[in-house]
């Protein structure tokens, strides 16, 4: 760093904070460390008294923070998202549109084990809407080595950036009601209603809708209808227990269907049931918790669906981590930690 006349600042890199006090009416930070001296500033940094300021001396082989972190933003920004100015070597990213938050955790974390610099995300697999914010980067000191960056170049794909936000574009939906409860009329159909609210919130139409007793073959026959009508993904609600009399999984099987999981590491929703058609229609059994609980394995599964990520046997398995619903008396889901083992 250097001692230069204030009036000779413009363009240099301040080394310090700078602060502003007035008797009885400001004490604050008039510049921070790392501001970028403009023309408009000269006069504010004379009334302060400041005549001479410390300066960071250029060096080709250092980048000033501001630079360095366009540098992390680079390696992060994917499609949907817009960014903040570089200030104080930060840099936020935000979503700008709605979507499947998918981060690559791998890469994060090798750019994160290198010195002086951090990324920050929320959780992958997160359901955001446009405006959230997604990740901050950040420069740790005033300057940085060069080399050190490069490093972030070689970790980084400019094909494939660190964070994505994958569009929903499953947009119908076809929804199987089983049970001789409702299909004779002795109870009335609380379930549907939750799923077509749950539907609503992601903009997907309900195309169709059958109410089946507990038939096997009827239940099958009302999955083939509605896959026929030309449903994105199909639901089935009701008889997904173990109880000899709940058929709806054995008619699922015998849709065609292949069955990835009967079961889930997830409470509430131990008892769902995911499988795919050979075309790559999903459909899925929901256990009764969907029905009353705020937050279930249907809320941690669907928005994968929706953007059309296929999820494995083992992507539910590493759902067991951070799976256990606390059930707290007021629900602060999305905001907790439910779902987010990874």
């Amino acid at each position: 760093m250097k001692l230069i006349k204030t009036e000779e600042a413009v363009g240099h890199v301040i080394c310090h904070d700078i602060t502003i006090i007035i008797k009885d009416k400001i004490k604050d930070t008039a510049f921070r460390k790392g501001h970028i001296v403009e023309e408009k500033d000269i006069p504010v940094l004379l009334s302060i008294g400041k005549d001479h300021l410390y300066v960071w001396e250029k060096d080709e082989k250092m980048y000033h923070e501001d630079e360095a972190a366009v540098i992390l933003a680079d390696a992060c920004e994917g499609s949907g998202m817009e960014r903040s100015k570089p200030k104080e070597g930060k840099i936020e990213l935000k979503a700008s549109m709605d979507g499947l938050l998918q981060i690559d955790v791998e890469r994060l974390t090798k750019i994160n084990s290198l010195e002086h610099m951090m990324i920050a995300t929320r959780h992958t697999n997160t359901y955001v809407k446009k405006g959230d914010k997604l990740a901050g980067t950040r420069i740790i000191p005033l300057v940085i080595e060069r080399e050190k960056m490069k490093a972030v170049a070689q970790i980084a794909d400019k094909e494939n950036p660190i964070i994505r936000i994958l569009p929903f574009v499953r947009k119908t939906v076809g929804i199987v009601t089983t049970g001789n409860e409702v299909y004779y009329g002795r109870i009335k159909d609380t379930f549907t209603p939750v799923i077509r609210d749950k539907m609503e919130q992601f903009g997907v139409e309900v195309i169709g809708h059958k109410i089946c007793g507990d038939d096997p073959e009827q239940i099958t026959s009302a999955i083939s209808y509605l896959k026929e009508q030309g449903a994105q993904m199909i639901l089935c609600t009701g008889g997904m227990s173990v109880d000899p009399d709940d058929r709806t999984p054995s008619a699922i099987r015998n849709s065609g269907a292949e069955i990835i999981s009967y079961g889930a590491p997830v409470l509430p929703g131990a008892m769902f049931l995911l499988g795919y058609f050979e075309d790559g229609t999903p459909i899925m059994g929901l256990p009764g918790c969907v029905m009353y609980a705020k937050a279930t394995i249907f809320d941690l599964v669907l928005p994968r669906i929706l953007a059309d990520v296929k999820i494995t046997k083992m992507d539910l398995a590493v759902m067991g981590h951070g799976g256990y619903c606390l059930g707290c008396d007021v629900c602060h889901y999305p905001n907790c930690g439910f779902g987010k083992g990874v």
